[in-house]
């Protein structure tokens, strides 16, 4: 996260929502965590920083560690897995392999309203 570096010395306050969100995942694998949790990463981000925001998360999950992205950006959630759950109501109404989950738009459209 080298923006970050750049912007070492300003308070979190003072950071865009972009490197808020960079912050945020960096604070989190400091402890060197098994298991990264991610609730909406994108959210108000511009594409710029959610590409970047996508390879933090295919670099961590390619050192091993476990990630739970929940995500409506589907470009940068079928990017970033390996598995998909899309849920409803908070019930897991369709659980597939990601590469399955992107073959098939029938059940994106289907389930989400997107092709």
């Amino acid at each position: 996260m080298p923006r970050l570096g750049e912007r070492l010395g300003h308070r979190g306050d003072q950071l865009s929502g972009g490197e808020q969100q960079m912050l945020a995942m960096a604070r989190a694998l400091l402890g060197n965590p098994r298991l990264l949790l991610l609730d909406e990463p994108s959210d108000g981000l511009a594409p710029a920083i959610v590409a970047q925001a996508g390879e933090v998360i295919r670099e961590v999950a390619a050192e091993g560690m476990s990630v739970v992205l929940v995500e409506q950006n589907l470009g940068l959630a079928l990017s970033v897995a390996q598995h998909v759950a899309v849920m409803q109501k908070g019930r897991i109404v369709h659980p597939a392999p990601r590469a399955e989950f992107a073959a098939g738009s029938e059940d994106r459209r289907r389930l989400l309203g997107v092709d």
